[in-house]
């Protein structure tokens, strides 16, 4: 069998693709119950999650002058990124980066697959790492779970079941406040805990409505997120390409798939025993073969493939996919199915890898390409863009200032020589600490008349309202509109500028023709 054939094969054995592994053929959920997995990828995500998780909880404690570091506050139109704080006036910042977010997904899926998902994903890290680990520990393995499912409601059922989602939601109400505390600040998530309830009816009912959703996306519906309702992943089918890295079988060396058979291994006792050529015995395969596996293409018809059909890579999967069927939305890159073929692979004394990262061009040649013409070309793209954004928050002002002549009015003489306009201002305060600000206009003979209080300061994140009257002589006019700026002083500094047109002409008005 050539290589043509092994694709032929792979292409008209497909069947998979018509439906996914978690819906029967009657539409009914199957309930998945994965293999534990272990090994050096897991113990490597295990890591990469707990210090995920310390930034998680670390990250709504961290303040910059008195501001969160990080706040997605929607309700009150307020976010802070990195200690910067952005109102609505910065919307066209916000959707610049929300573009630059989107380049860099498409660019890191089209190089990484969804590496994101399977290291990452807060779906993943608290499904996987914490919510799984203590199914296990509550209920065994797989196999014991799997047992205790179909068991009748005994004493001890009832125990373990009511034990598991209790700490399950106990987490999830946790987790929940962290939440929260990301889009209304640590600081009122901390009051609504301390305060008596009747005065945060609204705030107590959003905890308990996210903390029961965030309790059913890890008891009920599990990899369901991952698997249908997730955007990314439907993403994926669009982004990935042959030359993507991703979690993949090396079809090429495991097939054709051939069962150990047992009473072909060498039962001598194991100082006596040549393990290569206990493999030898039992697939045929050359000493020197198993050392430096040749292309497939050269390979003898007779030669059997590294895979030995143990399904040890179905049974870890928390998606329940087989990945020797090739790349499948299902999957999230989590890696188990890396660790359990490794882990067969040393026992049966083959090279490990049969399951790798690697991308499709990189089994079939042997040759990977991650730098194609789509990747330098969405870097470029994700570049120019990132380079905006550096542009334009550097040169984002702390005060947004708003000036706007009173709609409906011409101007007003104020005596032989001098003509007044009226305007309203709007002065927002960007920055994370009140600020002195009062109005200066630069042109000559102009001055400005407040009507009521004149502006002192603004309060941090705040903005303050107000209206004046802009006095200017009438040799200073130039035409019916008349440039003029006005500034916006704070602590002895211009921070703010805006230019707008004073009306009124010079002499009477002109009679209109009849």
């Amino acid at each position: 069998m050539n290589q043509d054939s092994i694709n032929n094969v792979l292409e008209d054995n497909e069947e998979y693709r018509d439906h996914i592994s978690t819906v029967d053929a009657q539409g009914k959920r199957i309930w998945l119950y994965p293999k534990k997995p272990s090994g050096r990828f897991y113990n490597m995500r295990t890591w990469v999650s707990v210090a995920f998780l310390a930034v998680f909880i670390l990250m709504p404690f961290i303040k910059v002058d008195g501001e969160q570091f990080l706040l997605f506050n929607v309700l009150e139109r307020k976010f802070i990124l990195f200690g910067l704080v952005f109102t609505p006036q910065d919307f066209h910042l916000f959707v610049l980066a929300m573009l630059t977010f989107i380049v860099f997904i498409i660019l890191f899926t089209v190089v990484f697959g969804r590496l994101f998902c399977g290291w990452v994903c807060p779906q993943t890290v608290f499904m996987e790492m914490i919510f799984r680990k203590i199914e296990y520990w509550i209920e065994g393995d797989a196999g014991e779970q799997r047992k205790l499912a179909l068991s009748p409601w005994t004493p001890a059922k009832i125990r373990k079941k009511v034990l598991k989602h209790g700490i399950i939601y106990g987490l999830a109400l946790l987790f929940t406040n962290f939440f929260l505390a990301y889009i209304i600040g640590m600081d009122e998530v901390l009051k609504i805990i301390r305060e008596p309830i009747d005065q945060h009816w609204g705030g107590f009912a959003a905890m308990l409505i996210f903390s029961a959703a965030f309790y059913s996306v890890f008891a009920v519906l599990r990899e369901q997120v991952c698997t249908t309702i997730c955007p990314y992943g439907r993403l994926q089918s669009v982004l990935l390409v042959k030359d993507s890295i991703v979690v993949a079988y090396d079809h090429v060396r495991g097939e054709p798939r051939t069962k150990l058979k047992k009473e072909k291994i060498d039962q001598r006792p194991a100082e006596y025993r040549d393990p290569v050529e206990q493999i030898k015995s039992a697939v045929g395969v050359a000493p020197s073969e198993l050392q430096n596996p040749m292309p497939y293409a050269q390979r003898p018809a007779s030669r059997a493939g590294d895979c030995i059909d143990c399904n040890l890579c179905v049974a870890v999967c928390p998606t329940g996919i087989d990945i020797r069927n090739g790349t499948q939305l299902e999957c999230t890159n989590c890696t188990a199915c890396i660790d359990a073929c490794d882990s067969i692979m040393q026992k049966v004394n083959r090279p490990l890898g049969l399951i790798r990262y690697d991308s499709m061009t990189g089994i079939e040649s042997g040759r990977r390409k991650i730098f194609t013409t789509r990747v330098y070309a969405y870097t470029g793209v994700l570049l120019a863009l990132l380079a905006l954004d550096v542009f334009l928050i550097a040169r984002r002002g702390i005060v947004e200032t708003i000036i706007l002549r009173s709609p409906g009015q011409l101007y007003q003489q104020k005596d032989d020589t001098h003509l007044t306009n009226l305007y309203t201002y709007v002065l927002i305060n960007k920055s994370n600490q009140e600020l002195p600000a009062q109005l200066k206009i630069t042109t000559p003979g102009a001055n400005i008349q407040y009507v009521g209080k004149e502006p002192a300061s603004i309060p941090k994140g705040e903005k303050i309202e107000g209206a004046f009257f802009v006095e200017l002589p009438e040799n200073e006019l130039h035409g019916r509109k008349t440039p003029i700026v006005i500034e916006v002083i704070s602590n002895g500094k211009k921070v703010d500028e805006v230019k707008t047109n004073f009306m009124g002409i010079n002499g009477p008005l002109p009679k209109m023709e009849k």
